[in-house]
């Protein structure tokens, strides 16, 4: 699982559509390879924070051009939700390359055509889409429908139309000659434009509508959306209208931006702790300080490991003028959401103490103290300075496989802000290591860190089943 997550995270490469070839994406078989050995993890991963948009579009792209025969009923609803997230929660010109390339692909299975049909006639923004992309979402709509049949639901309505308009036209002239008329004009004229009220939509013809029912509204929750849609969709165009960019259900929260970076803006957590370290009112710090963690883990399951934490706590990460305390509120509020969602958490302080840092870091040393106490994790957090026997870190992480400890390591490098350069700040290359310097950050590391150990996927897992049913991050 790590490596598919550090490539969904780190490949960001367009899915290509060559004119009339097949797509291209040199990540394929790993995305395949993935789906098969567990489709409904596969699909869950996608979720995560972090994970780059064409890798989100090359999951739905591969959970809708593969058949559904052989799963349960389970993971085809989990696949479904999941389905509906991306296509939402895609900038649309993603979700839409991904399903072009079904085209392509020639897949048209039932959950393909239900998934296509929705982003079609039922996405949030489709009035403007259509407006923008009707050629591209009109090779999608009869992809999954069918030229013919497509064709065949809009001169339906069309026809509909054009009679719904002829009989106003009458009655409107009967209802000068007699008052009466008016309500049987109410009544004919209710047929298809009952459908933006809500009402079952009608072509006024018994084999119109069950025809409509049969090749089109059985894949719409919104039937009469959807009628209006398929008008708009085949009917006149207007050109040079602005696509939307947007994702109407981002899968991301929006992160904290500031245009200047200070030790009391990156996350209530850290700048409470700051506050803490300059001397402010313990009595009223600290009840807000557990508030602010609990908020930042509330939602988020137990990882069922034991998690070792080697803390640098050098004078280095106390850091000084402006960037005082930076860096050490923001290592000690990873420490604090850690010990709130891991079952056993066990921290290993290296240099001085994470109330008084001081002194020079052993992380080597303290990394070994670590493995000693027998974790299925061990997460080194530090600003990537070694300053006691710099290469020792590197050196003893080497050595680790070929003494037979297979427990994994991960750095996890504090930085001031999220441009910061961190070239000479790699204690060890060979970890797999990842900068955070703001809170909004944990989102994205815990899953990152967690997918190292034996009870990460379950985690992850628990974690998205949570974020698709609303009541996760």
């Amino acid at each position: 699982m790590p490596t598919l997550l550090t490539h969904f995270r780190t490949h960001e490469v367009p899915l290509e559509l060559s004119r009339g070839g097949e797509p291209g994406w040199g990540d394929a078989e790993l995305h395949r390879s993935a789906r098969l050995s567990d489709p409904k993890g596969y699909a869950l991963l996608a979720l995560v924070p972090g994970v780059l948009p064409w890798q989100r579009a090359r999951v739905l792209l591969e959970i809708l051009a593969a058949s559904q025969d052989g799963l349960g009923e389970a993971t085809r609803a989990t696949l479904a939700k999941v389905t509906r997230a991306l296509m939402f929660g895609l900038p649309p010109a993603y979700a839409l390359r991904a399903l072009l390339a079904l085209r392509r692909l020639r897949a048209n299975h039932k959950h393909t055509t239900r998934a296509i049909v929705a982003f079609v006639l039922e996405h949030p923004d489709a009035d403007a889409l259509i407006e923008a992309r009707r050629p591209a979402l009109v090779d999608c709509l009869e992809h999954a429908l069918g030229r013919s049949t497509a064709r065949t639901c809009a001169r339906l309505v069309t026809a509909s139309d054009a009679a719904q308009s002829a009989t106003a036209g009458e009655d409107a002239q009967s209802a000068t000659a007699s008052e009466g008329a008016q309500s049987a004009t109410a009544g004919e004229g209710a047929r298809l434009a009952t459908a933006s009220e809500g009402a079952r939509p009608s072509t006024g013809d018994e084999a119109g509508d069950a025809y409509l029912r049969r090749s089109l509204l059985r894949f719409t929750a919104d039937p009469a959306t959807a009628i209006a849609r398929l008008r708009k969709l085949y009917g006149p165009g207007t050109y040079g209208a602005p696509a939307p960019q947007e994702p109407p259900a981002p899968l991301d929260q929006a992160t904290e931006q500031p245009p200047i970076v200070t030790p009391t803006n990156r996350g209530d957590i850290a700048a409470t702790l700051v506050h803490l370290y300059q001397g402010g009112p313990a009595a009223e710090l600290r009840p807000a300080l557990a508030g602010y963690v609990a908020r930042a883990t509330g939602g988020l399951p137990r990882l069922a490991a034991h998690v070792a934490v080697v803390l640098d706590t050098s004078r280095s990460m106390r850091g000084y003028g402006d960037r005082e305390w930076a860096l050490m509120s923001q290592a000690l509020a990873l420490r604090l959401v850690l010990g709130k969602v891991c079952e056993r958490l066990t921290v290993v302080e290296t240099g001085g103490t994470a109330q008084a840092p001081a002194g020079s870091a052993d992380l080597a040393v303290a990394l070994l103290d670590a493995l000693a106490a027998g974790p299925d994790l061990v997460v080194i957090v530090t600003d990537g300075y070694e300053n006691h026997l710099p290469g020792d870190l590197a050196r003893v992480a080497a050595t680790l496989p070929r003494a037979g400890v297979t427990t994994p390591v991960v750095l996890c490098l504090a930085a001031f802000t999220r441009s910061d350069d961190l070239t000479l700040r790699h204690p060890a290359p060979v970890l797999p290591h990842r900068p955070f310097w703001h809170q909004d950050d944990f989102a994205g590391l815990l899953p990152w860190m967690f997918a190292y150990c034996t009870a990460g996927p379950d985690w992850i897992r628990t974690t998205a089943l949570a974020r698709l049913d609303g009541g996760g991050r």
